[in-house]
């Protein structure tokens, strides 16, 4: 897994295997989870899941772990998980963009990310 933080365009970019997409998604729908990003230079050093009272989802920077948070309820966790495990599936490549307010489960401050599939960032059709 690769999480590249990208101060210009204040997003996340997201790279994993079609297995390390379903584990993170696991994670999301079970509220629980921690999982570590391959260094680099502008690589944050993984994502955190954690089980909040809602309504929504958000997405942040821990700044000082240098991690990504997932926290939200589980009605949102669901559809978000149900969105990592789309991608891992995606036989042809593409990106999905998880931003609000165009996905209604997330909540105001949430930062973007963008979820690459397994097979690349653009479709091969």
């Amino acid at each position: 897994m690769r999480l590249a933080c990208d101060p210009a365009y204040e997003e996340v970019d997201l790279s994993a295997s079609a297995e390390e997409l379903n584990r993170l998604a696991d994670a999301v729908a079970q509220g629980e989870g921690l999982f570590t990003s391959s260094p680099g230079s502008g690589v944050l050093a993984g994502v955190e899941v954690k089980d909040t009272p809602g309504p929504g989802v958000l997405i942040h920077l821990d700044s000082e772990q240098q991690f990504l948070v997932i926290s939200g309820d589980s009605v949102g966790r669901a559809v978000l998980a149900d969105n990592l495990r789309g991608m891992a599936s995606a036989g042809d490549g593409g990106h999905l963009h998880v931003e609000y307010p165009a996905h209604d489960y997330l909540v105001d401050g949430s930062l973007p990310l963008v979820v690459n599939s397994p097979h690349g960032g653009m479709p091969t059709r």
